[in-house]
């Protein structure tokens, strides 16, 4: 590299540096300091290594950035005007309300794949965007740029591990280890050779290198882009706030704007207004695709018992032969979730994350940048670890295909620690979310399949043991309706049920009407958006809702109907797991938990 190209690196950083500390302080907030020791590390990769048309963000040559340390957005924003892909003015609404740059990246910049700032979740993400790229056979590079801090969380290494393993070669971790997070020093303050280590010891190549030497930055990055059959990390020894002596490697500088923030860019050279000519990518064609095919659903005989795991099963292998793009992410539990039968028709499209649910969404969330459709399955308990990947995948607006099975009591003897019973309340409360239970095999087919078009996080919950089949072949759920399974002028009080709880309803309406009770009963397969139409209708006839589920009574089903009528002023009664539930048979689960046939039963005669 020529001292021309040295100085204009160093001037470039400087300019980011100062563009930093200028839209904090127009802003009045931000993390200039935390921007201010990558600066030279991005300033390298604009300039020498990334390939990206700014002007065609969907060109699918694009290699991939992702700002893990999503606070240092201002240095983000600052390399968005460099490349000139944004102006001086829009850098300086930086925070400001209806401005595209907001406090942490989302994508409502084009250029921005997914929503960062929780950290410990760029890594992980990008190890998905990089197996999306093996899976399209093309040669974009996936860069994260992550700080020391957020290496103490246990997803980073969830995702080191997958990566390692699988040896993602095109995927390069850039660790701006500045020594100070929020509240004092990190854990390993500058020694590098600790977090080399760790990444070695997970497969990884590693280069230790000075930060803001530009010299050993584009080494490094060669270096990376010509490593084979692993992933590399390069962990660069920065100093936060560099560059202005008022805050460089000094404590409690963190998320603030510079206290004299004119004295700072004097210190720095000055405002400038320096180009970079981000390299273009290269030729690729189109991403490679599976191919597509007709969409044949299973077909389950009325009367039959099945469980609603062995639908989604079946089903999921026939939306993967109708859509060569759906990919589906196991936890290493494919044989209880039923995916296995995908897996076992299309493995080149089966991942597998093992007992790793972060990295789990994750992955989902990477694929899903590149077009695919994911479907992720676990037990319906295990997303609670994940349950802020699915949050920030909402903010994302990523469109990706929750499956949780063994949910509820009905589970049976395997007892509490195994029992979803906070899922359907958590995946309601996710921005966009959209959220399902079926109650038989053909419902779950029809509702699978529906999945793959739903934009934003959906999720499908299953049962695991076997249900009565009471849908013909081929029937239509569509997402936000229901299913009015009985109903008569003389209803003196609606059931309202979803999954395993229909069949318990069913038979609650049959016992009362044998002692001259009629009552409705009305199938809410989709919990969220909810049938508010029918739920009124009912509320309105009959004047008395009576909720049943197998799931806590804060946030699930109950509550989707209260919000959906509760101005309206029925009653409604909500029927739901309240106890702490033990070890027993998932008959005695129901009766035990006051959600069964009888205790439906008796609290309709109570309420009437």
């Amino acid at each position: 590299m020529s001292e021309r190209d040295l100085r204009f690196l160093s001037e470039l950083a400087a300019q980011l540096r100062v563009d930093s500390v200028r839209s904090s302080a127009a802003a009045g907030s931000g993390h200039p300091t935390s921007s201010m020791s990558a600066a030279d590390l991005m300033a390298v990769l604009f300039a020498c290594h990334l390939r990206y048309d700014f002007q065609a963000p969907d060109n699918p040559g694009n290699d991939h950035l992702i700002f893990s340390k999503g606070h240092a957005s201002p240095l983000l924003y600052s390399l968005y005007k460099a490349a000139g892909a944004i102006s001086d003015e829009e850098l300086l609404s930086f925070r400001k309300r209806g401005s595209r740059l907001e406090g942490h990246p989302t994508p409502d910049l084009p250029w921005v794949d997914v929503a960062t700032g929780s950290l410990g979740q760029g890594l992980p993400v990008g190890v998905g965007v990089a197996t999306a790229g093996r899976l399209e056979r093309l040669p974009y590079r996936v860069w994260v740029l992550c700080g020391d801090s957020e290496l103490a969380e246990g997803s980073i290494w969830e995702a080191a591990e997958h990566a390692g393993v699988e040896g993602l070669a095109n995927l390069t971790l850039i660790v701006d280890i500045n020594r100070l997070g929020q509240h004092g020093p990190t854990r390993h303050g500058w020694d590098t050779g600790a977090y080399a280590r760790r990444f070695g010891a997970f497969g990884w190549h590693t280069i230790e290198i000075d930060g803001h030497d530009p010299g050993q930055i584009d080494f490094a990055m060669n270096d990376a882009c010509n490593t084979r059959r692993r992933p590399t990390a390069i962990l660069a020894k920065t100093r936060k706030g560099e560059g202005v002596l008022e805050v460089e490697n000094r404590e409690g500088a963190h998320g603030k704007p510079l206290k004299d923030p004119d004295k700072a860019i004097s210190e720095l050279g000055g405002a400038r207004d320096l180009r970079v000519e981000v390299l273009p990518p290269e030729p690729t064609g189109e991403p490679f695709r599976f191919h597509d095919g007709e969409l044949t659903l299973p077909a389950y005989k009325v009367g039959d018992k099945v469980a609603t795991r062995t639908g989604f099963g079946a089903a999921l292998v026939a939306v993967g032969a109708a859509r060569g793009e759906v990919v589906v992410v196991d936890g290493e539990v494919a044989d209880s979730t039923k995916a296995e039968a995908f897996a076992k028709e299309f493995p080149e499209r089966f991942v597998e994350c093992y007992i790793a649910e972060q990295q789990l969404v994750a992955m989902a969330v990477g694929l899903q940048v590149r077009g695919w459709i994911p479907y992720g399955a676990t037990f319906a308990a295990f997303f609670t670890r994940a349950y802020d990947f699915i949050r920030m995948a909402g903010v994302s607006r990523a469109s990706i295909r929750l499956v949780g099975s063994h949910a509820g009591v009905s589970i049976g003897e395997d007892g509490p620690s195994q029992m979803g019973l906070e899922d359907l309340a958590m995946m309601r409360t996710v921005y966009g979310s959209t959220v399902l239970y079926p109650c038989d095999a053909n419902q779950t087919a029809a509702l699978t399949a529906a999945m793959a078009d739903i934009s934003g996080v959906s999720y499908l919950r299953t049962t695991r043991g076997d249900t009565p089949v009471i849908y013909q072949p081929g029937e239509r759920f569509p997402v936000g309706g229901s299913s009015v399974l009985r109903q008569s002028a003389e209803d003196r009080a609606t059931i309202v049920a979803a999954g395993v709880t229909v069949h318990e309803a069913l038979a609650a309406a049959d016992e009362l009407g044998r002692e001259g009770i009629q009552v409705g009963v009305l199938d809410m397969y989709s919990i969220k958006p909810i049938d508010t139409a029918a739920l009124t209708e009912a509320a309105t006839t009959t004047g008395t809702l009576i909720t049943v589920e197998d799931h806590r009574p804060e946030g699930g089903l109950g509550d989707a109907v209260l919000d959906a009528v509760g101005e309206l002023g029925p009653r409604v009664v909500k029927l739901a797991v309240r106890d702490l539930p033990g070890s027993a048979t998932p008959e005695e689960q129901l009766a035990d938990a006051r959600i069964d046939r009888h205790a439906i039963a008796e609290a309709v005669k109570r309420v009437l």
